[in-house]
């Protein structure tokens, strides 16, 4: 930038100069000179012109909006179509929840104990004591669970159990870097066992006990990430013996959004090693100097790197509060009895979509005689991208591309019969 911005103090050249001068920077580029030159764009932001009005900018916005195509999505991969209750919304776009950013109790009425609710929703659900705050995504919280197994165990190696999402194995390897490594078989430097619960084919793996034992049995932890959703049908990662489980909060009230809507939590036994180790904020319940009164504040904040700042086992920073809040109120709407049927209403109508499409001359289902919750690979005699981009002419979009022949198709609660008997006969129209 070679001029002042009107919104941006630091860009006022004489600021930019002194800051510069601060830090012992001869100019910008040597600022920046530790960034890889492949991941620095070398060209001015492709940015429209100024506006000068509110009006200008709600015309620009909604034209931008308007280039966005509606269909009938089969898209999942871990940000995923469900029912969001209006209360879900409602909630969380009251004034003390939606404002409060880094707030505390005498700023920010209740969100301490909104998030306390939630802790507990989550931990009764996962059948766990301690659940943190939510952390960016679930791809976050993986990560920060591994690198918890390597801190409690002292070794430095992840076993992966199955298929794991590309995007969250990016994520987690770039936590890794330079701390931890992937191993292909369990010995004495392995810390975990990570899997996920459904897979990322969807796949209801029923080895994960045994892979539980496995890590066990060779003193490692397990780590498990699991759809949350999923619990009200499934037996609960820690009904099986995982130490860690974690996982994204999306499913639980929150609409599918472009770069939001995604939150992680983290959840372990009342366990001090484990819980010392998780580098998010947990919230608990206190009795105060009143009778009968009680107060919500942080447990143990000087694990935080809040409370030992550049020490900090991780960084603790904007947290994805406000969807923890929005979980906890869909927990509470829903209930055990609500989670158990639309859990069981997603593997019903999972099913029946598996059975259609496996039914289709040109398609084959790889993991046709597992369980499956919400997910399934389907393959294709002829490229993918050649028949989700006819799908996508009809209005439909059918899955996620995995590789040459294969794409991933979500089902839940939201696509009904009628849908999926149009996806499957879209599919053999486009096949014949």
């Amino acid at each position: 930038m070679d001029h002042a911005h009107p919104y941006i103090p630091n860009s006022v050249p004489e600021v930019r100069a002194a800051m510069l001068v601060s830090v012992g920077a001869v100019d910008v580029e040597e600022f920046y000179a530790d960034i890889p030159a492949d991941l620095r764009l070398h060209r001015p932001l492709l940015l429209p012109e100024p506006m000068r009005s509110e009006a200008e900018l709600v015309r620009h916005v909604g034209g931008l909006l308007d280039r966005n195509v509606d269909g009938l999505s089969f898209l999942g991969g871990g940000c995923y179509p469900h029912h969001v209750p209006a209360v879900c919304d409602e909630v969380n776009g009251r004034a003390e929840f939606l404002t409060a950013y880094a707030g505390e109790p005498y700023e920010d009425h209740g969100r301490f104990q909104a998030l306390w609710e939630y802790q507990s929703l989550m931990g009764e659900l996962l059948e766990l004591d301690v659940v943190n705050v939510p952390t960016y995504d679930g791809y976050q919280a993986a990560a920060t669970s591994i690198r918890m197994a390597g801190r409690v165990t002292g070794r430095s190696k992840v076993l992966l159990g199955g298929p794991v999402s590309p995007d969250k194995l990016s994520k987690i390897t770039d936590y890794l870097r330079g701390a931890m490594t992937f191993t292909d078989a369990l010995d004495e430097d392995t810390a975990c066992v990570f899997l996920e619960y459904p897979n990322h084919h969807g796949v209801i793996d029923v080895e994960a006990p045994t892979l539980v034992a496995a890590a066990h049995a060779a003193g490692a932890l397990a780590v498990v990430s699991c759809n949350p959703m999923a619990l009200g049908v499934l037996a609960s990662p820690a009904s099986f013996g995982a130490d860690i489980v974690c996982g994204d909060i999306q499913p639980l009230g929150m609409h599918m959004q472009y770069g939001g809507g995604q939150a992680g939590f983290i959840a372990t036994r009342d366990d001090e090693r484990l819980v010392m180790e998780f580098p998010s904020r947990l919230f608990g319940l206190v009795p105060t100097v009143v009778d009968g009164e009680y107060g919500f504040g942080d447990v143990a904040y000087d694990r935080t790197s809040f409370g030992v700042r550049e020490e900090g086992k991780e960084w603790v920073g904007t947290a994805a509060a406000l969807w923890g809040i929005t979980a906890g109120v869909y927990l509470s709407l829903m209930g055990p009895t609500g989670m158990r049927e639309i859990g069981s209403t997603i593997m019903a109508r999972t099913a029946y979509a598996m059975r259609l499409l496996g039914a289709i001359p040109g398609v084959t289902l790889p993991n046709a005689d597992d369980p499956h919750f919400c997910e399934f690979v389907v393959e294709f005699v002829r490229p993918v991208g050649e028949i989700l981009d006819a799908l996508r002419d009809r209005g439909i979009f059918a899955g996620l591309p995995l590789d040459g022949h294969r794409a991933l198709v979500c089902v839940t609660e939201v696509h009904t019969q009628a849908d999926i008997e149009l996806l499957a006969a879209s599919v053999r129209e486009v096949l014949a």
